[in-house]
């Protein structure tokens, strides 16, 4: 069996990997800077909230439209051409004195253009990792990813405390430069997948729904990721929450790293089981992953509220076992474009949720709105859960 030390030795995955880890530690300083400034600026939970829900809601164009470019283009190009983009955006938003909605606008900008990326991401590490170390690597990726979170959101908090948000922003735009050049050094560039005929921008869209759509696994691995939409709501609400608990900016850090911490520690102890359990345990730890939001409406402390935050992280574990399912039975002619959609319904179910908490908290407390989405998140995974099941279930009972 390989291990770690198996994908350390890969240079184009070790290139991958350390990319992913500078720009998503970046994504989060941007994050807490976001969310500070805006309340800063407003004192209005619906608005601080609603400036989050922006970093989810542009895939719902960006999935759809713009995932497919992994599919006709050199995956490693998509990927370069991405980052510079985003590195160009976020300079843009570190200029004193944007008004809001201008900062809003180019911030849907940066989003739109994280979604080819992270679609070529996915559709490039089967063949930079063609054997079985392929789930390895995806469980390091997974697990960096939410380190990187913790690490970026401790730190974002502390960075913004001290600095303020503009250069935060610019430390974020340089992380994407680095990226950039590490996967333009280090990743090889392969050809452009290939189709059995060229076809139009709008078949592709319909085909990779069509794809989804028409399988029930895969449907049902896209309705346990959605799950996530009422989870989060703990990350969206994490500047009035540290508000109404009496702490600062660094305590809004700590929330938002409580959840990626929880999920780290979920994903080492998810990676030890077999894999037919793993399958069978992602319906019950969609369920856990929002019911211990529960006892947040009890108004618990900082510690508490934390200790809780953390718990649902690591449940939310199951995510890595969905993602790494759906990726491997999707056609590599259409993983770039299946795996945007699957993307958009994941992110436009965060946004969402992150949008109605946001108007929810301008009218009942933070810790109200959080355990509201934590029950009638306990309700979506259970009917998820069940859909998961029905589909495993029907080839040994023989229905199509």
């Amino acid at each position: 069996m390989p291990g770690y030390r198996d994908l350390a030795r890969d240079g184009e995955f070790r290139a991958l990997f350390a990319a992913h880890v500078v720009s998503v530690a970046g994504d989060q300083f941007a994050r807490v800077a976001l969310a500070v400034h805006v309340y800063d600026r407003t004192a209005s939970a619906g608005l601080t909230a609603l400036t989050y829900a922006l970093t989810f809601l542009p895939d719902l164009v960006g999935g759809p439209l713009l995932s497919g470019l992994a599919d006709r283009f050199a995956r490693r190009d998509v990927m370069v051409a991405a980052d510079l983009v985003r590195a160009v955006l976020l300079l843009v938003m570190a200029v004193p004195g944007l008004p809001l909605w201008v900062l809003a606008a180019v911030l849907v900008l940066v989003q739109l253009a994280g979604a080819p990326h992270g679609a070529a991401r996915a559709a490039l590490l089967p063949h930079v990792l063609p054997d079985e170390r392929y789930p390895l690597g995806m469980a390091a990726l997974s697990t960096v990813t939410q380190a990187a979170q913790v690490l970026g959101f401790v730190a974002g908090g502390a960075l913004v405390a001290w600095w303020g948000p503009a250069p935060v922003l610019v430390a974020d735009s340089v992380t994407f430069a680095v990226s950039a050049l590490l996967v333009s050094a280090h990743v090889l560039r392969r050809a452009v997948p290939e189709h059995p005929h060229v076809r139009a921008w709008s078949s592709d869209l319909l085909g990779g729904a069509r794809l989804v759509w028409r399988a029930r696994r895969l449907r049902a691995l896209v309705a346990l990721a959605c799950v996530s939409g009422f989870y989060i709501v703990a990350e969206a609400l994490a500047a009035p929450y540290a508000a109404q608990l009496g702490a600062g900016a660094s305590a809004v850090g700590l929330i938002l790293a409580a959840h990626a911490a929880g999920a780290v520690a979920g994903m080492a102890v998810v990676a030890r089981i077999p894999h037919h359990r793993q399958l069978a345990a992602m319906p019950w730890l969609a369920v856990a992953s929002c019911a211990v939001l529960l006892p947040v409406l009890l108004r618990p402390g900082l510690g508490w509220s934390l200790a809780l935050i953390a718990l649902s992280g690591v449940a939310s574990a199951y995510q890595l076992l969905a993602n790494t399912t759906f990726v491997r039975e999707v056609p590599d002619a259409a993983r770039g474009q299946a795996f945007g959609l699957a993307v958009t319904a994941l992110r436009v179910s965060q946004g969402v949720g992150v949008g109605l908490a946001g108007l929810l908290a301008e009218r009942w407390a933070a810790h109200q709105v959080i355990a509201a989405a934590g029950l009638a998140g306990v309700l979506a995974a259970c009917a998820a859960g069940w859909s998961w099941r029905q589909a495993v279930a029907a080839p040994a009972r023989g229905t199509p």
